[in-house]
């Protein structure tokens, strides 16, 4: 399917469905498009948050994917400051549950709180895999 708006006296076609070949683009409907759509192989690659300064001197590695267990400090929103592991990862919305960061709702009952992996650090990853240690001394 093929969608097109009329930008003056020339037609914009923008595709619906995902492209492998797309490479960037200044507009931000088409950012957001290209996340929203992207398949769960590339999602994955979005859930990656930056290192502490500390890692980072360390690893000499800037970011890295996040994973269930890795020890994270929250930067922004109403949990900045807390720190605590990583409870869960939803890929397909690019969330994370924190330990500690929950919500209360209306009768009572406590959630957890989604939070976006790039408003947190990483203080210590899970280096209980092989590739994980590897993907760390990659660079």
């Amino acid at each position: 399917m093929v969608t097109s708006w009329q930008v003056g006296k020339h037609i914009t076609i923008m595709k619906s469905r995902w492209s492998k070949n797309w490479g960037t683009s200044v507009q931000a409907r088409k950012q957001r498009k290209f996340i929203f759509n992207a398949p769960a192989h590339i999602k994955r690659k979005l859930l990656a948050s930056p290192l502490s300064k500390t890692l980072r001197k360390e690893h000499n590695k800037r970011s890295l994917v996040v994973r269930k267990g890795d020890t994270v400090k929250i930067l922004r929103g109403q949990f900045k400051g807390k720190m605590g592991k990583i409870t869960d990862i939803n890929a397909k919305k690019t969330r994370i549950y924190v330990d500690g960061a929950h919500q209360v709702k209306a009768n009572g009952q406590t959630s957890a709180y989604p939070i976006h992996p790039s408003n947190v650090v990483i203080i210590t990853p899970v280096l209980s895999d092989k590739k994980r240690k590897e993907a760390l001394a990659r660079k």
